[in-house]
């Protein structure tokens, strides 16, 4: 089964942040989990296609028919070792809960405010509840989180574009594998919160006195906010997810977006105007021409 397109920006924070002491569950899931990026984006899948066919349908995934959490609420948990984090972070494991839940939650409150009114009286029909009682639940599932923010943001077809002032181009990790479906296969950046709330805070200041209130602004500023909720020894993971199916290896080994966007950055601080509109159109054309294979499914 193909992995969902999907990238994703993740906080790891260290075991401590989640109680003093953490429950036992979590504790258990943390030292026994084997879960693997990719595995992770297939059990999102898998959990949402078990709450579609279930009787009946669950509103959210993970989520018991009487609209309590399931157990693995708790339990789907990425691990990541602080060794593997260039710059300072926490001791001992750091934890990303999968939190699809909430996050499906969050999704669904965006969805009820933004889609079109047809398409949203066919979507709640389906689930059996009127957007009252969706909201209801939603929020309920939202107030359950122990932080303010979830600890994954995600988005299909695309990474975009202001994420990669967050992390260092030199830091890049690349795993080709056999084949663009090879679980192994992996393009991800990691770095440690305190510089990735440094670079996005510089980079939304200087994005700011020269574009004013654009979009990449708003996301830069969005970012910072969301970054502000976790531990000061947490780590920040970008990752391609499943987009690296999407991508052959030549482009894929090729690719230079954090580099460009740096270079983006490095041409608004210079006021080199002419470089700048060269670097945002490659870079925007890369990755609009995968974004537009939205279309075509």
């Amino acid at each position: 089964m193909l992995r969902p397109f999907v990238a994703y920006l993740r906080v790891y924070e260290p075991l401590s942040a989640f109680g003093d002491p953490p429950s036992d569950q979590l504790v258990s899931a943390v030292e026994t989990t084997r879960m693997t990026r990719t595995a992770a984006g297939e059990r999102e899948q898998q959990m949402w296609l078990k709450s579609q066919v279930a009787a009946p349908v669950r509103l959210l995934p993970a989520e018991l028919a009487d609209g309590r959490s399931a157990p693995s609420t708790t339990t789907d948990v990425l691990v990541l070792d602080p060794d593997e984090v260039p710059g300072e972070t926490g001791t001992g494991p750091l934890v990303c809960p999968l939190e699809l839940r909430a996050r499906s939650a969050a999704a669904l409150v965006s969805f009820l405010g933004d889609a079109d009114p047809a398409l949203r009286a066919s979507v709640l029909d389906a689930g059996g509840v009127t957007a009252e009682g969706a909201r209801s639940r939603a929020s309920a599932a939202l107030a359950e989180l122990e932080k303010a923010a979830v600890h994954v943001l995600s988005t299909t077809w695309t990474v975009p574009l202001p994420w990669f002032a967050l992390v260092d181009p030199a830091e890049r990790r690349l795993e080709l594998g056999d084949s663009q479906t090879d679980p192994r296969r992996e393009v991800s950046w990691r770095v440690a919160i305190g510089d990735a709330i440094r670079r996005v805070t510089e980079a939304h200041e200087l994005v700011e006195e020269t574009l004013g209130d654009s979009g990449p602004t708003r996301i830069l500023a969005e970012t910072a906010r969301w970054l502000a909720n976790f531990h000061p020894a947490s780590a920040v993971e970008l990752d391609y997810g499943g987009l690296v199916q999407l991508i052959p290896d030549p482009t894929l080994e090729s690719d230079t977006s954090a580099e460009e966007m740096h270079s983006i950055l490095d041409a608004l601080r210079s006021g080199n105007v002419e470089q700048l509109a060269e670097l945002f159109n490659d870079l925007r054309e890369y990755w609009s021409d995968l974004a537009a294979r939205e279309h075509l499914n």
